[in-house]
């Protein structure tokens, strides 16, 4: 700058610096900015005199505006000339100015509100964009000089970066209510944004981070410049950081107009990051940061899930669902590169990112689980579940993690006291939308059990993503296994395992596709990938040892579970492998053989039971092995009780060779007959095997599985199973009785299963024989004849292939009817549904057409559900009619809605009766217990006196006589059947109240 510049910049600042006319400084800064200043000192004191002239006016004025607006384009100019000197005067006045809007923006929005002055408002507004302006300018010029280690400086520069950042914060918080030079302002924000992110990347790459590191790492050796620099450097750029998170939660929260201010915002912060080879990571609040974008993703679902659950049945679109879930998995990506690079930082957060994890597949589960919503429940799975996973295995699958805090986070997630849905009751608004999503979709859960159910689907995720995850990860997963069992015999996790449906994405990532797969099939192929991925690695060990110790898993699904993971090991496995599976699983059958074939859940009925599901989705070759191994060995008792086991648990003999199949089954028939044939001579309570009868068992279970067939003219069956009822009602012997009845029930199994001979002659005996044997001869001596039921409904359902007359006439009718009468009558839940199934299939093959002599007026079906009291035909039609409906639906693949929510409320009533019945029984019990502590005789059984325990006797062994009269007059009397079934109804009430007056003489 010449001599005469610098003498009319003295004048021009003296002369402002004297007027009090705010026109007439305008005026005078107007005519500054004519003159071409270069010179150092000359910048510095223009930009003193600049501050000083900064008018902070309280009250708005234009003219005050315009002097304020010519200060910062003088001072902006001046920015384009050498201001190395006096970089601390231009950070000052920037300071100031932002300080000023910052105030007066506040001021604007609440006058605009008031009473609107559009001038007024476009003044300041155009103020406020030439601060931004000079703003970006500023940093620029920074820029363009080496980072400086004066203290001052540094100060300044954090000073005015904090508050041009809030400046900016508070613009993008109301740019709603900015109806003037909004877009111009975003625009200008977003370059100020740029320029301060461009100029902490040139400060950080004007450090030597190598020098830096080394020299604070020890202690002894002095500062230095580069040490000096490097502090200034990382201030700054801490500082920056820190404000631009503000301002992208801010812009998060701005719709979608400020996306790509929030787009600029977190990817400054996540680039700004990467520099400085971890010295950052020391001063930077990195858990702020990550959670910062944690607590913006899980708040947008959250909101999103809030506000649909209130609309109802009205779909939500895919388009409406990718616009709120894409900016979540924006926050996500960015947490993901910043866990990436700081995994010892974010360590300290696993929980915060573990639930948001879990918080976004329960979300999942619960969109699934509403029709109008699963739109969005696909959208999710599609765009954050995968991300969402990424976030997890950052940590879990990072080299710089310890093997024990890696383990630390699995033990959090999948243990069986970790109550997560606990974790997040702080936020109030989690609560709220799960619990309103649940409240509009069908089923009936807690919170805390959705949340469970989120944890089952991480653990799938994680089982399915094996392949990628590191040994020490295999490892760790390996041993939650148990957790999974453990987690699904809860009573509402394993029912909404087999009932829900989520979506599976599948095709190109341009074009998704999605397909709802059960969740049970996605727990059985995640834990198949997982056998597979770990078979070759050290956790294989962990997975053997869980499939051995829960091979008889008491819960139904685990068993199922973890059957079908041995089949497919069998069917997958080297022949050598597989061999030797199988003779240890056949020794483990000869160590059961001492057990009860005749109880189902004995560890012998259980090995075998498991043994024959193996054969039958195993290798082929498996079945003659077994076989062999068997049936082929020992003759001993015991080997035929395993026999009997394999065979009455369905051992497929039609996958034996064909030779051995052929010798099997000639096999079972030659030794059923041969029983047949010798029974006369043995007596049915001596035998050779564990079993009396054992070929009956043998025959009636290979004929169930339809594996064998006996002659169409054979009616040996039928006498023989006349002759064991008459065994039975002439015996005393209480060993032979349980050995007949035994046989009795198989021998109903059997021709169950042979439709063909219901056409003989001899079926009527049979059905007459059986009436006596179930009604007209109460058998009060022998209370387990209840157990032949069963086999008695499948029995009377093949009735429908005997020819009945309609005529009250006809014997074999009315035993029908009497038998049917008898088992509708049962009200035991089980017997329930096997004989309204056998009346059903009776009721279609029948040639009656008078189908209500079959059923009686007061029939189980017949009670009203809530008292069980009033019983009403009409009803149990209805009933009738739902129970059939339910039965065709059994083998439809995919369930409708309809039929899902009636199984949902039968199952909560059903829930309930058990509930109350446990509640009624435990406080029977206490009060048994109290009574017995009053008499002080706790070991001391009550003796009722003599003449009532004779008095039972008496009226049971006249009973007895009662009912051998009952028998002759039956036979003799065929014109008085009215008076024959009134008197049997008050026999049959006079018969119940002396079986319970026995039952309390036996206690007593």
């Amino acid at each position: 700058m010449n001599s005469s510049a610098g003498n009319d910049l003295e004048t021009l600042l003296e002369a402002i610096k004297s007027s009090e006319v705010v026109e007439n400084r305008v005026q005078l800064l107007e005519k500054l900015e004519e003159l071409s200043i270069t010179e150092k000192s000359a910048v510095n004191s223009l930009v003193e005199a600049l501050t000083i002239f900064w008018e902070d006016f309280t009250c708005l004025d234009i003219s005050q505006c315009t002097l304020n607006k010519t200060i910062l384009h003088v001072a902006a100019k001046c920015l384009e000339s050498d201001v190395s000197g006096c970089l601390l005067q231009f950070l000052v006045l920037g300071t100031k100015a932002n300080i000023w809007c910052r105030k007066h923006l506040k001021m604007t929005l609440m006058s605009v509100e008031d009473s609107p002055d559009e001038e007024h408002s476009s003044f300041f507004y155009q103020l406020v964009l030439d601060l931004l302006n000079y703003s970006a300018a500023s940093y620029s010029a920074l820029a363009r000089y080496p980072v400086s280690n004066n203290r001052d400086l540094a100060a300044s520069l954090e000073n005015f970066i904090s508050e041009q950042f809030t400046l900016m914060k508070d613009l993008a918080s109301e740019v709603k209510r900015i109806q003037i030079l909004g877009m111009e302002l975003l625009k200008a924000v977003q370059l100020a944004v740029d320029a301060a992110t461009r100029l902490c990347k040139v400060y950080c790459n004007g450090v030597n981070w190598d020098i830096y590191n080394a020299k604070t790492e020890d202690k002894n050796i002095g500062d230095c410049k580069e040490t000096e620099n490097g502090v200034h450097v990382i201030h700054v750029t801490n500082c920056t950081i820190e404000r631009l998170c503000e301002l992208g939660t801010a812009a998060a929260n701005g719709g979608g107009s400020l996306v790509t201010l929030l787009n600029m915002s977190w990817k400054g912060v996540v680039s700004l990051l990467q520099f400085g080879k971890g010295a950052l990571g020391a001063k930077v609040n990195i858990t702020g940061v990550i959670m910062n974008l944690i607590s913006l993703a899980s708040e947008s679902i959250r909101c999103a899930a809030e506000s649909w659950s209130s609309l109802i049945k009205e779909k939500i679109s895919v388009a409406e669902a990718k616009r709120i879930f894409l900016p979540v998995k924006f926050y996500l990506i960015h947490a993901v590169r910043i866990i990436s690079q700081y995994q010892t930082a974010a360590l300290s957060l696993y929980k915060d990112i573990a639930l948001c994890v879990v918080m976004i597949l329960t979300f999942k589960i619960s969109f699934s689980m509403v029709e109008h919503l699963k739109s969005a429940s696909e959208v999710l799975t599609e765009i954050l579940v995968p991300t969402s996973l990424h976030l997890l295995n950052s940590l879990l699958n990072s080299a710089k993690v310890k093997q024990e805090n890696k383990f630390q986070i699995l033990d959090w997630l999948f243990s069986k006291g970790s109550d997560m849905s606990s974790e997040s009751e702080s936020n109030d608004s989690s609560h709220t939308s799960l619990d309103a999503l649940i409240s509009i979709s069908s089923y009936s859960m807690s919170q805390e059990k959705m949340f469970t159910l989120g944890r089952v689907a991480l653990f799938i995720n994680l089982l399915t993503c094996a392949p990628d995850l590191e040994d020490d990860i295999k490892h760790g997963v390996a041993k939650k296994l148990g957790w999974l069992l453990d987690t699904l015999v809860d009573e509402d996790v394993y029912c909404s395992i087999l009932v829900l449906q989520t979506p599976t994405a599948y095709g190109s990532s341009q074009n998704h596709e999605f397909t709802y797969q059960p969740v049970f099939c996605a727990v059985l192929h995640a834990l198949k990938t997982f056998m597979i991925a770990v078979s070759s690695s050290p956790a294989w060990n962990e997975v053997e040892s869980f499939l051995i110790e829960n091979l008889f898993h008491p819960h139904f699904l685990c068993w199922d579970i973890i059957t079908e993971l041995w089949c497919f090991i069998l069917r997958h496995a080297e022949p050598d492998m597989v061999n030797d599976i199988i003779d240890q699983f056949c020794a483990v059958l000869m160590l059961t053989s001492r057990e009860s074939v005749l109880i189902p859940e004995s560890a012998l009925r259980k090995t075998a039971r498991l043994i024959c599901i193996l054969v039958t989705y195993g290798p082929e070759f498996m079945a003659d092995r077994i076989y062999s191994s068997i049936f082929d060995g020992s003759r001993s008792q015991h080997a035929v009780n395993v026999q009997i086991a394999l065979l009455m648990e369905g051992f497929p003999l039609n996958f034996l060779s064909e030779k051995k199949r052929s010798i099997a089954k000639q096999k079972l028939v030659t030794q059923y007959y041969d029983f047949l044939e010798s029974f006369e001579e043995q007596s049915p309570g001596e035998s050779d095997s564990g079993v009396y009868g054992a070929p009956v068992f043998a025959l009636c279970a290979a004929l169930q599985s339809l594996q064998v067939s006996l002659s169409d003219t054979d009616t040996k069956t039928l006498k023989f199973l006349v002759a064991i009822i008459h065994k039975y009602k002439t015996s005393s012997d209480n060993a032979i009785k349980d050995n007949c009845r035994t046989l009795l029930s198989e021998l109903l199994g059997i021709i169950s299963n042979m439709k063909h001979l219901y056409s003989f002659d001899e079926m009527e005996q049979v059905i007459l024989e059986l009436q006596n044997l179930f009604i007209s001869r109460p058998a009060l001596s022998d209370s387990q004849l209840f157990l032949c039921k069963p086999n008695l409904a499948y029995f009377m359902a093949g009735v429908g292939h005997v020819e009945l007359a309609d005529s009250d006439d006809s014997a074999r009718s009315s035993g029908s009817w009497e038998l049917y009468h008898m088992l509708l009558r049962e009200r035991h839940w089980a017997l329930v549904h096997l004989t309204i199934t056998a009346f059903g299939y009776f009721a279609a093959h029948t040639s009656c057409n008078q189908l209500w002599r079959f059923v009686p007026q007061d029939a189980a079906l017949s009670y009203d559900l809530e008292s069980g009291n009033e019983a009403d035909e009409e009803r149990f039609m209805s009933e009738l009619k739902a129970v059939l409906e339910k039965e065709m639906a059994c083998p439809v693949i995919q369930a409708t809605p309809d039929q899902l929510t009636m199984l949902v409320k039968e199952g909560q009533v059903l829930k309930e009766i058990v509930r109350k019945n446990v509640k009624h029984e435990s406080e029977a019990a206490s009060c048994d217990i109290m009574d017995i502590d009053e008499e002080k005789q706790p070991n001391k059984k009550r003796k009722f006196p003599d003449g009532i325990c004779r008095g039972v006797e008496l009226l049971q062994s006249g009973l007895k006589v009662m009912v051998d009269g009952l028998s002759q007059w039956q036979q003799n009397q065929h014109d008085s059947t009215e008076i024959h079934e009134k008197f049997l109804t008050h026999f049959s009430r006079l018969e119940d109240a002396i079986a319970h007056l026995v039952s309390l003489a036996d206690r007593g």
